[in-house]
């Protein structure tokens, strides 16, 4: 009789090793980023003088690094061993958490969605505090070098925002080299080039504006964003859709294994 009882309540181990397997990576690859994000902190001397990290006026890349990394290793560990232990304190923590993280994703979509002139604000005074911050990092520096290359753009909505940056604005006080010029990352590119021409920007806006067009890319970043969006609005609408399908995945797995572990132990 009780044998039979027993046979009506098992815990699924298709779910159980499923939820470990997947978990497992999400935590070793947690545990990849929050190292590489801890080593470049220790290449910059970071580690050593832990009040550096405010000091930054932009955007210091690593913090990507360590966020995500922080979050799927805390992902990873409590949905890894909570599946192999049948803990069912950590799998609700998991289920939680994974859905406190996709109702942050879509309240965001949204507020993105309803709020555009705001976002679009905020992403130029962003961009803005960056291009202040240019030189004073260099994981940065590779960042809007990347950004500028990549979407043929340069500064936020324009060339003349680099007048923000100490190094590049064109005052008469200024005794930089890089005195009213930009970036190598805003400068065409020529396919004959096999090296990087680093000083291609130097003295660009000291140029009339209508002959700058024949160096530098003159559109800003902000509006080759949207373009971008708009461009390959169908592949980023399928990610989205597809990281909250899996997140929803997770958070029905794991409560159908809490579930299980319940009615197991009820049957004790």
């Amino acid at each position: 009789m009780s044998g039979n009882h027993y046979k009506g309540h098992e815990v699924s181990c298709c779910i159980k090793y499923f939820i470990f397997g997947f978990n497992i990576l999400f935590w070793l690859l947690g545990m990849a980023l929050v190292g590489i994000g801890l080593w470049a902190w220790s290449e910059k001397g970071v580690l050593s003088n832990i009040s550096s990290i405010t000091d930054l006026g932009g955007l210091d890349p690593v913090w990507l690094f360590m966020v995500v990394g922080g979050v799927m290793f805390i992902l990873g560990f409590a949905g890894c061993i909570g599946a192999l232990r049948e803990n069912t304190f950590l799998l609700k923590f998991f289920s939680v958490f994974l859905g406190i993280i996709f109702f942050l994703e879509l309240t965001t979509g949204v507020l993105a969605f309803v709020f555009k002139d705001w976002i679009k604000d905020q992403l130029n005074l962003f961009i803005n505090n960056n291009i202040r911050a240019y030189r004073d990092d260099i994981d940065l520096q590779n960042l809007i070098d990347f950004t500028q290359e990549y979407w043929e753009c340069c500064g936020a909505f324009g060339a003349d925002d680099w007048n923000l940056n100490i190094y590049f604005n064109c005052t008469d006080g200024n005794p930089s080299r890089e005195k009213c010029g930009v970036p190598f990352s805003c400068c065409t590119k020529d396919p004959a080039e096999d090296v990087i021409n680093t000083q291609c920007g130097y003295d660009i806006r000291a140029k009339p504006v209508r002959n700058q067009k024949d160096y530098i890319n003159v559109k800003g970043c902000v509006p080759q964003f949207e373009k971008w969006l708009q461009d390959n609005l169908t592949l980023v609408a399928g990610i989205f859709i597809g990281v909250a399908l899996l997140q929803i995945f997770g958070i029905c797995l794991a409560q159908n294994l809490v579930s299980d572990i319940e009615a197991v132990r009820a049957s004790w």
